[in-house]
Order: C-alpha cells, then structure tokens, then sequence
C-alpha cells in the first residue's frame, strides 16, 4: 500500500518491496524463485545461489534472471511502459523481445516496449531512500550477535537478537533465552496452527521472532528456563512446519469441552523429527541433523519404530511443557495461547507419542481467518497485467475444495503428488494471472567494454519526467599544496630525573704541565765520549810456603 514497505527472507536472501508494488510468487521451491512484478520496485541481496538454482524477475517488459549472488533492482513503471534492472553487485541477464543482454556490476538496463523493446544500458544511478533503506538492513544483518551461532541460511535469525539472549551451557554449547514471556510460557503454545502444504499442520508463532525457533532446532529445560538450541552453524539447515511430538495412540483418550483433544510438546535435543509428509530418507537425514545433533544410525531406527513406543523424550514429561486444546481449537486457527486446558501428568506419561494430529484441515486453516480477507489489495490492473517469463511457471495450487474430499480420508496428511496430478487432470486449473513467454533469443547484445559508459540521466519510475543528474564540480584548488612546517609541541614541565650521586673521591693537586726539552740543535750538543768498560779485576797473589809456616805454628800456641 501507499507509504509502506515489506520485506521478507528466502533462505539468505532479502526481497524489499517499496510502496505500490504489485508483487506474486508464480514458482518458490529449493530449485528456483520466480517473482511477478507489474509494478513497483525491488529490492533483492542475493546472499547464496547455487548451481542448480534460478532466481527470475519478470516484469511487463523483460525477464530477469539474478545469474549469482549480488545485489539488485528491479523497477516496473506500466505508465511508462519501462523496466529498470539495476545491478549494484553481482551479474544479471535481460530476456525479452527477442533479445538477451548482460547487465555488469554499477551497470542499469533501461528497456521500453514489450514485442519489440528497446534497451539502453548505462551507469547506475547514485542510490536513494529505499537503497539507503535496504542498506541498513543489511548493515543489521552483518552485525547480528545472532550470526555467530546459527547459519544465515536460516529464515529469521536477525529477530533474536532484541527480544533474547545468548548464553553458553557446558552440555548444549550456545543457548538463546527469549525475553518478556508471560508467566507459564512454553515453545509452541502461543500461536495457532494452520494447513501449509506440502507440509501439512503448521506451527506459526505469535511473537515476533517466532519464525526460527520453531522452525529449527530444539528446546531444553536448561535451570529452570525455556532455551532454543540451534542446530550445528557449518551446516545449511532445513525447514520443518514443526518440530513437535504429539500424543495419542491406541488408548489415549483426551476429552476436551465434550470433545476429543489434541497434545504436543516441543523436541528436545537430540531427538529425531519424524515427519508426516511424503519424503526421502536423505531429507529426513538432513532435516535432523542440520537442526541438533544426531546420527543417521539414530535417524533411522527412530524412523522405522511406527509408533515411536521405545523413544524417551525428554520434554514430554517436563514441568509446563505439554500444551493441549481442543479440536475446534487446533483445526480453526485459533489462538492456542487462550484455549489451553490442564491433563493429568500421569495420563500424559502413558500416552505414546505419533508422528502427526490426526484431523483433516477446514476451509479456515487453509485460508486463514476471516479478519485477514479485509486486508487491502492492489488494483485489478495491476494484477491482471501481462509479465515476460523466460521459464514457464508451474501450475497453479489446485483449489482447496478439490482436495478437501481425500485429505478427510487420510487424516493429518498431505496428499500425494500423484493424487494431485490426478485431480488436477479431472478439473480445469483455476485461472492464473497472464504471462507470455520470451522469444528465443537471436542473439546476445553484447555490453559496452572499457571505458566504462557515460552516466546517462536516471528516470524515475514514478514519475513520466525524467531527473537529471547534477555533476559533482570540485573546488578550484591545486592539486598539491605546499607543506606546512610542523611545530613541536612544548616541553613538558617536570622535575628532571637525577641520577645517584656517588661518593667524592678527592683528587690529587693538578702538577703544572712539564713540556719535554727540546732537543738543542746538533751544533750546539758536547760531545759525549762513550762510557769504558772497567778494568778486568786484580787476580789474587798465590801465598808463600813461609807465611803458611807461620799460621800453623800460631795454631798451635
């Protein structure tokens, strides 16, 4: 409607709708995503693209297709008769009129006309509001606390982080706690269940962060508190209409306002799903363990016990965690938070526990309620306007009261594909809007190589006349200027440091300075004779005979 806008989540990605659009689903699967736009503006951050997927936008004009992850859009103006594509990141491709064109990064096809289009490419425009807008979701997205512990390939993680918080447990790794729930709150019981097919019974939560708790992983009492536990952060998770376990079997007798009841709880930890829809083993493999921790040995004993009687499940006897109501409750979309009723602990404990509510949906839980069909809608023109496809869509849903008939015969489960491709083969399909297939292409308009193209001025969708781009002129300065002398910065006033005196040795008196003699001239020195050797010593005179005489006979007196 006027002055809004809408946004909503495919996996990873974003879809912006900006006020006045006209906006369908003509396919959504795991394979590919095709969009009806007659009119208006979108905005798509394409975060993850495998390659078996298709990501199509088909306009009056052109179809679309997003060929990897990136960021783009799409405007549709009817009056003008114009489709914009807009590629701010990423690589996209324009079919229609017998013409495929490339659109590169920064780049904008322009394209009139619808048998025979004409196409300009040139510079895209500067962004406005609704980008800036788009941005800071996505900026929000970026920074999420919550990004750190669940993959952002699941829908809604963004919404937890202002309504809980994040704590680490020694048995479940990182545990989010909600925040403000009444008194006597539980997983699953403040909410109501509606029929989404091919599911089946589906959960959908009344809080506003409702969506990826009770879609992944599982809930534990941890001390006393209500906590989800995501599934492993490494791993691409798998969504489930509910990750519950209902009570019933053979014996089990729940008699609610003169009628029968129905009981669930949440599973816990380590617990399989089992679901009740038609499936692979491969999916019911990769729909437990991208959501908890489990191995396919467990997986598949749990799968082949029918009536699960040899699996204990923790929550289903935990304080509160049991929620009944009942039937006209569950199958009319009716809020469960106000109609819930108290069973007896012990009947809960011998009741076994079944793969799904045994009922067959009414006209409400498919549709919804009443309140809901006074919703505004967009003008017939918008939605009766012919789009440009290059894959063909599917067929429509066949009605809900073509198939009312068997789902009564099966209970609480989806029909087969067979069974509605037999039905739909009985019946004419229900009308769908218009769309005509593109051309085969003749060949592929090449796009203008380096230098890149000019900015050409940007036409506004909403409006017939075009705005013009004002170039940005730079001041009339030089391109350098000289540099300006960096003064210091003044000293900083502080007591020096001194250092640690040492004691004074007293030095001796200072001798005047003694400058050696010069030597005199040659002429002027005496001759020196050298120093003689002294004479040899006298040697000593061999005494006489007499004198040794004599100094015998003084001996002797």
């Amino acid at each position: 409607d006027q002055n809004s806008r809408a946004e909503m989540h495919i996996g990873g990605s974003s879809l912006r709708l900006n006020a006045g659009t006209a906006f369908e689903f003509l396919n959504l699967d795991d394979q590919g995503v095709q969009i009806r736009l007659s009119q208006g503006s979108v905005e798509i951050h394409l975060r993850f693209l495998d390659e078996n997927q298709t990501f199509e936008v088909d306009t009056p004009n052109i179809a679309f297709s997003l060929l990897r992850p990136g960021v783009y859009r799409v405007d549709a103006n009817p009056d003008a008769q114009t489709t914009f594509a807009t590629v701010r990141f990423g690589q996209g491709e324009g079919t229609g009129g017998g013409q495929a064109f490339q659109v590169r990064p920064r780049e904008q096809a322009q394209v009139t006309g619808d048998q025979q289009i004409t196409l300009n490419i040139v510079a895209a425009p500067p962004p406005d509001w609704f980008d800036t807008w788009g941005d800071d979701r996505d900026r929000r997205e970026d920074q999420s606390v919550s990004g750190r512990y669940v993959s952002h390939e699941m829908v809604g993680y963004e919404d937890l982080d202002a309504t809980g918080s994040w704590r680490p447990d020694p048995d479940y790794g990182q545990v989010w706690y909600p925040q403000a729930v009444p008194a006597g709150w539980a997983p699953y019981r403040y909410g109501h269940w509606s029929w989404i097919e091919p599911w089946g019974w589906t959960w959908v939560d009344d809080a506003s962060w409702g969506f990826a708790p009770f879609h992944y992983g599982r809930w534990a009492l941890v001390g006393g508190a209500w906590g989800w536990i995501p599934g492993p952060v490494a791993v691409r998770p798998v969504y489930a209409p509910a990750l519950v376990a209902f009570v019933g079997g053979p014996g089990f007798s729940l008699a609610i306002g003169g009628g029968v009841g129905l009981a669930w709880f949440p599973l816990g930890p380590h617990e399989v799903y089992v679901p009740s829809y038609q499936t692979s083993m491969a999916y019911v493999n990769r729909v437990n363990v991208s959501n908890t921790v489990v191995n396919n040995v467990t997986i598949t004993n749990v799968y082949n016990n029918t009536n699960a009687t040899n699996v204990r499940y923790v929550n289903q006897t935990a304080p509160g965690a049991v929620t009944a109501v009942s039937r006209e409750t569950f199958v009319n979309a009716r809020p469960v938070g106000q109609a819930v009723v108290a069973v007896n602990p012990a009947t809960l404990a011998r009741a076994q526990v079944v793969r799904t509510a045994a009922v067959a949906p009414t006209q409400t839980a498919v549709l919804g309620r009443p309140a809901m069909a006074s919703a505004p809608h967009p003008p017939a023109s918008a939605l009766n306007r012919t789009v440009v496809t290059k894959a063909t869509p599917p067929p429509p849903p066949v009605a809900f009261a073509q198939r009312q008939q068997l789902l009564q015969q099966n209970p609480g489960r989806p029909l087969a594909v067979q069974q509605v491709q037999q039905i739909r083969a009985q019946s004419p399909p229900p009308a769908r809007p218009a769309f005509r297939p593109a051309p085969p292409a003749a060949a592929v308009t090449p796009v203008p190589s380096n230098p890149p193209p000019a900015v050409q001025p940007y036409r506004n969708p909403n409006s017939v006349a075009p705005r013009p781009v004002v170039p940005i002129t730079p001041p009339n300065r030089p391109m350098t200027t000289p540099a300006t002398p960096v003064q210091p910065p003044p000293p900083r006033q502080f007591e020096p440091i001194r250092p640690v005196e040492q004691p004074r040795v007293p030095r001796p008196p200072e001798q005047p300075a003694v400058r050696p003699a010069q030597s005199p001239p040659a002429a002027e020195r005496p001759l020196v004779k050298p120093a003689q050797p002294p004479p040899p010593a006298a040697k000593p005179k061999p005494e006489k005979k007499e004198d040794k005489k004599e100094e015998k006979k003084d001996e002797k007196k």
